[in-house]
């Protein structure tokens, strides 16, 4: 071993460093290799330490969510299972390089990580094409059977509204949906008005404002506030070229954050209710909107479940939609959900616009056929109950939800 001092002499002094580190070639060769001996082993108890930290993350926040707790923090974790699985990829890759292989806890943390990273995956597997598509591809049929809807989350404080109307204009869909949608958005929406005759208007400066614009007309329409008493809906029926009537239902619930909701129950209870409320509608149904939660939660996953609806994204794509500005941070959780009278002509994201969500754009065709090829995910005793309870917590029941053109 070296002593203080000879160690402290190994080291190039301040007057030296400028010289490219001659003062250290200078030193002895078994001090240098000392030192080198000493780095290495300092770099690799930290690699270590830092891959324990990541690890000890990496599971706690995959058992989290497991605890079906609602509060924000908890509901948080199923948000970024596509990160997870690249972080317990990361791990596994570099455990090898970090521990003995022959111990027998390297083998226990290679099979825990493995099962982790087997497990997130599970959640976002339907929305790669190594799954098979839930909603088929449109067949051709009659154009008029055929409608596009444009849903875009503006970001209330975004300024860019000419970005907006020039995606609209290029686009040209049949109906537009626009949320955080305030009275000076109107204004400058009011632009559109000329080319969409048939409007639905709840500017709200709370970030929960709604618009609809739609050139095909609308009926039996009402605008209501389902769980908050400031988080509006939207809920109409939707004619066809072809006189085919649509049901059509925009939702924003709130998310569960820190500067909103504490939980997700207010959020949970509006989706289910919606959902309980169009199985069996008389009409082809369409859900949009804003749902602050990802496509492959527990909550959605209940929803597609007791509504009985498709999720076009089911073996194409995640479709990401928020956040715009953050490309390593992105979670589809703008959303189009259908029922089994619709096949799938085409769905893209679109620009961005200056909003933190990107716009995206659906067109769907109705073929009556397509709902003896197409099932989606089905609801047990269990499902059913689960989704009662979360009614319950915040007492509201699915029979409050206007069903267009039902007389409800």
């Amino acid at each position: 071993m070296l002593d203080a001092p000879q160690l402290q002499g190994c080291w190039p002094s301040a007057g030296n460093v400028g010289s490219g580190g001659a003062a250290f070639s200078r030193v002895p060769t078994n001090k240098r290799r000392v030192w080198r001996t000493i780095g290495s082993l300092h770099m690799t108890v930290m690699l270590s330490w830092t891959w324990w930290v990541l690890w000890a993350l990496f599971i706690a926040l995959t058992l989290l969510p497991l605890s079906n707790k609602t509060v924000w923090w908890v509901r948080g974790a199923d948000f970024p299972r596509t990160q997870f699985v690249t972080l317990g990829l990361a791990l596994l890759a570099t455990l090898p390089l970090l521990f003995d292989t022959e111990h027998g806890l390297t083998w226990a943390l290679l099979a825990a990580t493995a099962l982790a990273v087997g497990y997130q995956a599970w959640w976002i597997l339907p929305y790669t094409r190594l799954f098979p598509q839930e909603v088929k591809n449109a067949d051709g049929g009659a154009e008029d059977d055929r409608f596009t809807l444009l849903s875009v989350n503006v970001l209330m404080t975004n300024r860019r509204t000419e970005a907006l109307l020039r995606i609209v204009r290029a686009e040209r869909p049949d109906v537009l949906v626009t949320l955080e949608t305030n009275r000076e958005w109107e204004r400058a929406l009011a632009a559109l008005e000329a080319d969409y005759p048939h409007q639905l208007k709840c500017p709200l400066e709370n970030l929960y404002g709604m618009h609809l614009y739609s050139r095909l007309p609308l009926e039996d329409s009402k605008i209501q506030f389902l769980v908050e008493e400031d988080k509006p809906s939207m809920h109409t029926l939707v004619v066809l070229r072809s006189g085919r009537r649509v049901c059509l239902h925009c939702l924003h619930p709130a998310p569960p954050s820190p500067t909103e909701n504490e939980t997700s129950r207010e959020r949970d209870a509006e989706l289910v209710m919606v959902g309980r409320s169009v199985a069996g509608a008389r009409y082809p149904v369409v859900v949009s909107g804003d749902l602050n939660d990802v496509a492959w939660s527990a909550t959605t996953r209940l929803f597609r479940k007791v509504s009985g609806l498709l999720d076009p994204r089911v073996g194409r794509g995640m479709y990401n939609t928020f956040h715009a500005e953050h490309w390593f941070c992105r979670w589809p959780v703008d959303h189009f959900f259908h029922s089994d009278h619709f096949a799938l002509v085409r769905l893209k994201r679109l620009p961005q616009c200056g909003s933190d969500h990107f716009p995206v754009m659906i067109e769907l065709a109705c073929e009556p056929q397509a709902e003896h090829e197409q099932e989606g995910l089905e609801a047990d005793a269990d499902d059913h109950h689960e989704a009662q309870e979360k009614q319950a917590k915040e007492a509201v029941s699915e029979h409050a939800v206007h069903r267009p053109g039902e007389g409800r």
